[in-house]
């Protein structure tokens, strides 16, 4: 499955983030590795010190998706500032032919 404007693919489906009791708000491109993630802290009753391997690798997928928007919004910014910038431009009140 594709998401639109991510260079990750949605590898968890539908039914297993359902059956995982994924919440919504998590049920992004990196939903496959939280499953695991939470089976091991139920199992492991919570403690911090414990699944941090799984942790560690759901972290930087989310830290990498974030970047990835970070990226594209400056981008968008950028092309914006262009645009506004060519707009002011626009027609000069005085000409560059006048020898002022």
């Amino acid at each position: 499955m594709e998401v639109e404007g991510s260079s990750k693919k949605m590898i968890a489906t539908q039914e297993e983030m359902v059956e995982a009791k994924v919440p919504l708000a998590y049920r992004d491109q990196c939903a496959h590795l939280l499953i695991p993630l939470n089976k091991c802290r139920q199992s492991e009753f919570y403690l911090p010190w414990k699944c941090e391997d799984e942790r560690h690798v759901y972290e930087k997928c989310e830290y990498e998706l974030v970047m990835e928007r970070l990226l594209k919004m400056q981008k968008i910014r950028e092309q914006e500032d262009k645009i506004k910038q060519q707009k002011k431009q626009g027609i000069p009140l005085i000409p560059n032919t006048a020898n002022v």
